[in-house]
């Protein structure tokens, strides 16, 4: 199926361009995991700047290890511990793993069990020793993307796990458009937009036909390496506009284009399917 503003001149990609020191210290971080250490790591970055194909790339290679993901959804904001029951509730199966009041104050905070609303440190520790009891069988690695949209309890649980981490062959790694706030003292790396001769690579490794040098120049300029702003923003041209047959596209701001150009895709569908959508 072709979708709605696509041209024939657009293939998927589903390569890294441009992310070699990026994933170099993601490897480092499960060596460090599989050898039995403990690591924690925020990546942070603008909205398409390639942190969720980073967090894919750390789970396609970590081999040996357990690897369970979290995502934070802003619907799901003010649902206490929604992020949390994300990532630990794969693990809950063997709850005789942990001490008795710890067990209680995870399972009352999953609306598991009864009672009023237990303390967060408790819940804390009893995430911690959850992850510490399930890498004890095989290396775990945690991925929570859009840290962001974390209800306030996941978010503060969390990252008092993985301040806490030592030698339990635990991986953490968290995703954020900024750092700081409940992940604050914990490592951080900074994922930016591409270089100039990356995102021209990975411009010129989603198109099979000819594109202007000007055309392509305004989209590297426009876009300031952001590889999601790279892929999508080629699908509101024209092939002639790519090939530079009627002047230059005018300029548009990288800030709301993606989100424009999503937009255009949905509106063009019939309006069932745009119903069947929302």
């Amino acid at each position: 199926m072709q979708l709605p503003g696509s041209s024939p001149m657009w293939r998927c990609t589903a390569e890294l361009a441009g992310r070699h020191t990026e994933c170099q210290v993601l490897d480092r971080l499960v060596d460090a995991v599989r050898a039995g250490e403990s690591r924690a790591l925020v990546m942070h970055g603008e909205p398409g700047v390639g942190k969720t194909a980073l967090l894919d790339y750390l789970a396609g290679h970590a081999s040996g290890c357990r690897v369970v993901r979290a995502a934070g959804v802003q619907s799901e904001m003010e649902l206490a511990f929604a992020g949390m029951h994300q990532l630990c509730a794969p693990m809950l199966d063997r709850p005789e793993a942990l001490p008795l009041p710890q067990r209680d104050a995870l399972r009352t905070a999953f609306g598991m069990n009864a009672g009023p609303a237990p303390d967060r440190f408790l819940i804390g520790l009893a995430a911690l020793s959850l992850l510490s009891h399930v890498a004890e069988e095989q290396p775990l690695v945690c991925l929570v993307d859009d840290e962001q949209w974390l209800d306030h309890a996941s978010a503060q649980v969390l990252a008092f796990v993985a301040r806490r981490l030592g030698a339990e062959s635990v991986g953490f790694v968290f995703a954020a458009r900024v750092p700081g706030g409940a992940l604050a003292r914990l490592p951080e790396l900074a994922v930016r937009g591409l270089r100039e001769a990356d995102a021209r690579a990975l411009l010129d490794s989603v198109l099979t036909g000819p594109i202007d040098g000007r055309v392509r120049d305004q989209i590297v300029a426009e876009t300031r390496g952001n590889p999601l702003a790279l892929l999508e923003l080629p699908r509101g041209l024209t092939v002639a506009e790519l090939a530079g047959g009627f002047g230059l596209p005018g300029a548009v701001p990288l800030e709301g284009s993606i989100e424009e150009s999503f937009r255009r895709r949905v509106s063009a569908l019939p309006d069932r399917t745009r119903q069947l959508l929302l």
